[in-house]
């Protein structure tokens, strides 16, 4: 089955060939690297937080690609893409990753030798002028994908970054970073803390605070509350700001959400008033900051806490040109509540010979 062939009623969706495999992991790719470049052109974050940024991203492409090899040629499995509230893969692909990579000299004592398998690609090719089997070729990248594919850059459900150092003027003197894959959203969201901490050497404190994130910090709940909970389970620390980044919905024609952006995609790809390729990316940027601090508990036992503000809510969309005036078109009051007006990003086009 061709990309002409994808199913696009506006209640369904379906990924079901090989060749809408290229098609989805080109757009996931391409949507990421325009997305990095945004978030740093329109200074959402800043230049630490831009750099860290682009790294959880760059996990998640290494990620994204591992699964495009490992799916290439196989026809016994099918990738599962998330279709309800994500467009990204499901969270069990990357746990398949890890389960296939802790088991790596296993599969490949069962594969045919690549010397082996050269000499039969060779001679199918040029002395029978046949075209190789899938069979082989799925052998022949399930070996590029064992030998290639290091377990160390696959995209964990929890992903913790190192304490560093706070930019000049931040709100606090250090800032640690952390990603984690909602499993109830199936999107992956970034978060950076900045806070101080009460001692003389941060590495003797650090796997407290690296355990309780993990622990309290894995999963989206409200800001405030992880602000909170964070800070009464570290006593060393002061966080001073929290900021969370959510990843999507990825807006496509593999969507099956009921978001207006997806909608208003889906419904103008089924009337052909716009390409299939068509994507925009959605993306929230939560923060909460400490607007004072109070004591709490006994005489023996005090600790002081953060008060927290209200949490700080911005919404962005980024899309191409197109796809922008479409917005703007059909949903006028949507474009209202944005932090500020859709960021233009590029357009994907997809040639039908690549497919």
């Amino acid at each position: 089955m061709s990309i002409n062939h994808i199913v696009t009623p506006l209640d369904s969706a379906i990924l079901d060939s090989k060749a809408q495999y290229v098609f989805y992991h080109k757009m996931v790719d391409f949507a990421f690297k325009e997305l990095i470049v945004a978030v740093q052109r329109e200074k959402i974050c800043n230049d630490i937080e831009v750099q860290l940024f682009k790294q959880y991203c760059d996990l998640l492409l290494y990620s994204v690609e591992a699964m495009r090899v490992k799916y290439m040629y196989d026809d016994e499995d099918n990738m599962k893409v998330d279709l309800t509230d994500s467009g990204f893969p499901n969270y069990l692909e990357f746990r398949y990753l890890f389960n296939d990579l802790e088991l790596r000299d296993e599969y490949l004592e069962r594969l045919t030798p690549i010397a082996t398998l050269k000499e039969e690609f060779l001679d199918t090719l040029l002395r029978k002028k046949e075209p190789v089997k899938k069979s082989k070729l799925f052998q022949a990248s399930s070996i590029v994908y064992y030998t290639s594919v290091n377990k160390q850059y696959i995209f964990n459900r929890f992903v913790q970054g190192k304490i560093l150092s706070a930019p000049e003027h931040a709100e606090a003197d250090l800032v640690t970073s952390w990603s984690f894959y909602d499993v109830s959203h199936n999107r992956p969201f970034i978060c950076f803390m900045y806070f101080n901490y009460d001692g003389n050497k941060i590495l003797d404190y650090r796997e407290e605070i690296y355990n309780v994130l993990k622990t309290v910090a894995d999963r989206d709940m409200s800001l405030d509350t992880l602000a909170y909970t964070i800070d009464r389970k570290l006593p060393k620390i002061s966080p001073k700001l929290l900021k969370r980044i959510d990843l999507g919905p990825l807006h496509n024609v593999f969507a099956k959400d009921e978001h207006l952006v997806t909608h208003t995609i889906l419904e103008s790809i089924s009337k052909k008033q716009i390409p299939i390729e068509s994507y925009a990316l959605s993306l929230s940027l939560d923060e909460v900051q400490s607007k004072s601090e109070f004591k709490d508990g006994g005489f023996f036992n005090k600790q002081v806490l953060q008060k927290w503000d209200d949490v700080f809510k911005q919404k962005y969309v980024l899309a191409p040109h197109r796809i922008i005036q479409l917005l703007y078109n059909k949903t006028p009051e949507m474009m209202n509540e944005l932090a500020k007006s859709p960021i233009e990003i590029a357009g994907l086009k997809i040639e039908k010979n690549e497919i």
